[in-house]
């Protein structure tokens, strides 16, 4: 951490913010998050620091909420996303042979279909709720993981030290977890960076479109989509969630950035 590099500094620094106020929204924020405090699109003042939204909520409250759950959903469906794609993807490589070929011609299938028509389809029968949003958001994701881990496991698995361990006798979850997955760990960690900003921008897509998070629940597209009509007038209280998903959308890669270039050797296996 002596060394971090200036960009990296300030991509953690803004990172941990933004994580730090998810955490701490109920006690951050200076009002209830659906609390009418004002008058409609009031301008910013000392009462409220971001002025009020469509409807006299007060903007920063409504920001602070619509990050922890912006956030806490992206965090979520990254986990599912890269637990399924990179487990499957490993697992593909190793076996090989008609494993590998029905779970890919599988993800080509999924793949063939653009994500946010397939997520539109799927929430316009199933209820919108957070867990079926974290769901259907990390199935999708997870075929991207999966081309990534399987490409990267196909080229780790022929090494020497690979295949020492499988003439030792070792299981394929050895050669997984002990063999692979610390060699894949550099690529993957890049692609994490970027996977977690789709889904924030996936979430308050689907949000804007209106099969995201549901008022009076709070989320960065939703509060765009709220205060839309507010740009014909000047008013520029759609424009504070845009900076914000910009703001962490690189913050988060220059962490990426950081934490690929202390790891880009592989490590080798462990005996």
């Amino acid at each position: 951490m002596k060394t971090i590099p200036m960009a990296a500094a300030v991509g953690l620094f803004f990172t941990a913010l933004y994580f730090l106020m998810a955490i701490f929204a109920p006690w951050i924020a200076p009002y209830g998050m659906a609390e009418v405090v004002g008058g409609v699109w009031e301008p910013s003042s000392s009462k409220h620091w971001l002025g009020t939204d469509n409807i006299g909520r007060d903007l920063l409250t409504r920001m602070i909420y619509g990050g922890r759950t912006t956030i806490f959903i992206a965090t979520v469906a990254t986990f599912i996303s890269f637990t399924t794609g990179s487990i499957l993807g490993f697992l593909a490589a190793v076996m090989g042979g008609w494993v590998d070929q029905a779970l890919s011609r599988f993800v080509d299938l999924i793949m063939s279909i653009p994500s946010l028509i397939f997520a539109l389809v799927v929430l316009s029968v199933m209820p919108v709720t957070v867990p079926v949003l974290v769901l259907v958001m990390g199935f999708l994701d997870s075929t991207r993981v999966f081309r990534l881990s399987r490409a990267v496991a196909v080229d780790i698995n022929v090494m020497d030290f690979v295949e020492a361990a499988k003439l030792r006798g070792e299981g394929r979850v050895w050669v997984i977890f002990r063999e692979i997955l610390p060699n894949a760990l550099s690529p993957l960690v890049a692609e994490m960076g970027l996977r977690f900003i789709f889904m924030v921008l996936f979430i308050s897509t689907l949000s804007f479109l209106g099969l995201g998070i549901q008022p009076p629940e709070a989320d960065w597209g939703g509060i765009v989509k709220e205060n839309a009509d507010g740009i014909n007038y000047g008013i520029g209280a759609a424009l504070y969630p845009a900076v914000a998903i910009a703001t962490l959308a690189i913050s988060v890669n220059l962490v990426a950035d950081w934490v690929l270039n202390r790891t880009t050797s592989l490590k080798g296996g462990r005996g």
